[in-house]
């Protein structure tokens, strides 16, 4: 690590000046131009590394474990910068935390590029270089040492437990809030050395900003504590005059500290609210005591040795009178005894430490918010006072060994190189959901959560099967989160086993009742099963949690089709379309509701629209045909029937509608052949079975027709339309035969 220059202090060996000799010349004043043009040639260098290390994260996609809370499922996201967005995003507690910067910068991003990732990324990665430029500009300012700064930004910038608040879209506030936490650092500095009130108004500005960002910002005062102690010195060690400093100094960051306090409270009523904090029930205080000290050592343990990160680990679960446990709790007793013992000699150690132990409280599991044992993510500002500490001790080490400069200043270019490959390479595994947590199936165990993700992704890919195998093995490791048992639920649904799915969404809601999304997929189910009034009984009952749930709305509208209550269908269909206004499913479904109601000319408008959004959704195109068939728009609903069957070839529907337009048309060969391509395509279509019996009926093919009128009713049996045929047939038949007897 090259060495940063200082003032030569003078020695009681000293030889004493000739008092008789002339005064020596002033020495002339310090070109400033040599630090200016280092600083910028660092500040271009640590952009240029840094932006390298994450070189490949604008290919990588959204991640199925939060970014679709925070992006692409979230309606409010999705609108952009609306004046409605923008009173929810102050006025929401959504993901159990209170962060309304964060949500505006994912809709500035969402207007901006729409669902881009590569773009969503980039504003990540763009914060992250801003942070370590302003990290090593505050570093150089508070104390003067150019080198030293720089490899703590260097640091900062490239080592892989800050990979995760990068790489993860959804983890965006990590980013955000650290650039107004550095500003408002920034700040209180000027204001410390200027005492004017612009930079300590600015301070305030820059502090509310990143707590609106994310809360964790909450230790911030502390922080300026020890930057008092060190390298400030306005709080001294002396008994005498620390008392009395402290008490000044703790006022002139009152304001900081009533910030702090409000926006705790606030996190703590989002966080209840949402149902994210574990009670002592769930995880008792020992529990939470022995994760703690095992967390502060494995964070410890990785930023000197980062290896098997994962996105995710599994809590123990256990004390802390367990060997892992004991041995964290000797690990930071013996360190903290270290540092104390040498805090006059090397106060850098007892401030880098004490930074390193405070800011991780809010997040170290005393107050258990998730499942999670610990996180990388929780280190981007702790690990700040560690790197500090261990540059400060290895430059003044240096410093004092002549010999030893060279080793360190390679061994510090060493591991700049290591952890800039180690983060290229822990960057890759965020490329997508299975990478990222097949990762963390190899390097942890008993791993539910990517048990979990690995069946999100599996489900995504249209394979339920394979997700239904992962949804059980993560129930098999941990049986008590709903989410699992929510998603179970959707697959075994896919698959047909209707009433298994039924029996998990339960599950999932014994463990939280009212949960809105088991409560939407469980009425879902239950429209399936064709129980309409059970089904929007549970559609109203996640709306009472989630007045803002469109998919609740949309469901509750169908419920309500079933049971023939158009209008009031339409008024959810309506409420639903304003949350997610660009969703053709819900203006299909509206459209439908609004053709059984006679009104075809806004039916054909919304399923205009439907198809217009999705030009490949097949059932719009049918229904909007069908529109414009009963409108008297037989060419135009031809059109749509053969786009559908573009798209679709093989779809019975498009091919039975086709038939009938045609059999209305007068073109009975062709509508004829149609309707035989459909009862190909699809042998248990009743409609289409009966559309085709009534065909071959008119072209006096009894025989035929009244097997294709008994298929439709074995089918459905309650099917009128091929019962009366039926009838038709077999007294067409019946004539027939007595006719020839006659003759």
């Amino acid at each position: 690590m090259p060495r940063d220059k200082h003032h030569h202090r003078g020695s009681a060996r000293n030889v004493p000046p000739d008092l008789h000799a002339p005064p020596p010349a002033p020495p002339p004043p310090i070109p400033r131009r040599r630090p200016l043009l280092l600083s910028a040639a660092l500040c271009v260098a640590l952009a240029i590394a840094t932006l390298a290390a994450y070189g490949g994260l604008h290919s990588n996609g959204f991640i199925m474990f939060d970014d679709d809370e925070y992006v692409t499922d979230n309606t409010h996201v999705l609108k952009g910068l609306t004046g409605e967005s923008v009173a929810w995003a102050f006025t929401n507690g959504d993901t159990a935390n209170w962060h309304p910067l964060t949500w505006l910068s994912h809709m500035l991003d969402v207007r901006l590029f729409g669902l881009n990732p590569g773009r969503h990324h980039l504003t990540s990665l763009l914060l992250h270089v801003l942070n370590v430029l302003l990290l090593f500009l505050f570093l150089l300012r508070l104390t003067g040492a150019p080198w030293r700064s720089a490899f703590v930004a260097a640091l900062f910038a490239l080592h892989p437990l800050h990979v995760e608040s990068v790489a993860w879209i959804a983890e965006r506030k990590d980013v955000l809030s650290t650039f107004f936490w550095l500003l408002t650092l920034i700040a209180w500095l000027a204001y410390v050395r200027s005492k004017k009130a612009f930079p300590y108004v600015s301070a305030m500005a820059f502090y509310a900003l990143g707590l609106m960002a994310k809360p964790m910002l909450v230790t911030l005062p502390f922080t300026l504590l020890l930057l008092d102690f060190w390298p400030l010195q306005r709080l001294p060690l002396s008994r005498g005059g620390w008392s009395q400093a402290l008490k000044g100094l703790l006022w002139e960051k009152a304001p900081l500290f009533a910030m702090s306090a409000a926006s705790s409270v606030v996190t703590v009523i989002a966080q209840r609210s949402w149902g994210a904090v574990q009670t002592l029930d769930q995880l008792p205080l020992a529990w939470r005591v022995g994760n703690a000290m095992r967390a502060y050592a494995a964070y410890l343990g990785k930023a000197f040795w980062p290896s098997s990160l994962a996105v995710f680990y599994p809590h123990p679960r256990a004390g802390v009178w367990t060997s892992s446990g004991i041995i964290a709790v000797l690990v930071l007793a013996g360190v903290t005894f270290l540092v104390f013992r040498l805090a006059r000699k090397a106060p850098y150690l007892l401030f880098g430490w004490l930074w390193y132990l405070g800011t991780l409280v809010p997040v170290i599991g005393l107050v258990q918010v998730g499942e999670q044992a610990m996180a990388d993510r929780y280190t981007y500002i702790p690990l700040l006072g560690v790197f500090i500490a261990v540059t400060w001790g290895a430059a003044e080490l240096a410093e004092r060994r002549p010999l030893t400069r060279r080793a360190v200043a390679a061994a510090a270019v060493c591991l700049v190189g290591v952890v800039f490959v180690l983060t290229r390479i822990q960057t890759g595994y965020w490329r997508d959901t299975e990478t990222l947590f097949g990762h963390a199936l190899a390097v942890t165990s008993d791993n539910w959560l990517a048990h979990n993700a690995f069946g999100l992704a599996a489900y995504g890919r249209g394979n339920p099967r394979e997700a239904i195998a992962h949804y059980m093995e993560a129930l098999r490791i941990n049986e008590g989160i709903p989410d699992v048992h929510n998603n179970l639920g959707l697959a075994l649904s896919d698959v047909g086993q209707t009433d298994q799915a039924i029996e998990h969404y339960n599950a999932a809601l014994d463990i939280v009742p009212d949960a809105p999304i088991p409560l939407d997929n469980l009425g879902v189910a239950l429209l399936k099963l064709n129980r309409p009034a059970e089904a929007a009984e549970r559609f109203e009952r996640a709306l009472k949690t989630r007045p803002d749930f469109p998919d609740a709305r949309h469901g509750l509208g169908l419920a309500l089709t079933r049971e023939n209550r158009l209008s009031e269908a339409l008024e959810q269909y309506e409420k639903a379309l304003r949350l997610k206004p660009d969703s053709a499913e819900f203006l299909n479904d509206m459209g439908l509701a609004l053709g059984g109601m006679n009104r075809l000319e806004e039916a054909i408008e919304r399923l205009e629209q439907a198809v217009t959004i999705k030009p490949d959704f097949v059932d719009a195109r049918i229904n909007l045909g069908v529109a414009l068939d009963h409108a008297g728009r037989t060419a135009e609903a031809l059109e749509q029937f053969q786009r559908a069957l573009k798209i679709k070839p093989g779809s019975a529907k498009a091919l039975d509608n086709l038939g009938l337009a045609l059999a209305r048309m007068n073109r009975m060969p062709e509508a004829l052949e149609r309707f035989q391509q459909a009862v190909v395509a699809d042998p248990e279509s009743a409609d289409a079975q009966c559309h085709l019996a009534i065909a071959l009926t008119r072209a006096h093919r009894f025989e035929e027709a009244r097997g294709h009128f008994e298929q439709a009713l074995r089918v459905k049996p309650d099917f009128e339309p091929a019962r009366a045929g039926l009838e038709n047939v077999l007294n067409a038949l019946h004539k027939g035969r007595t006719s020839n007897a006659d003759h």
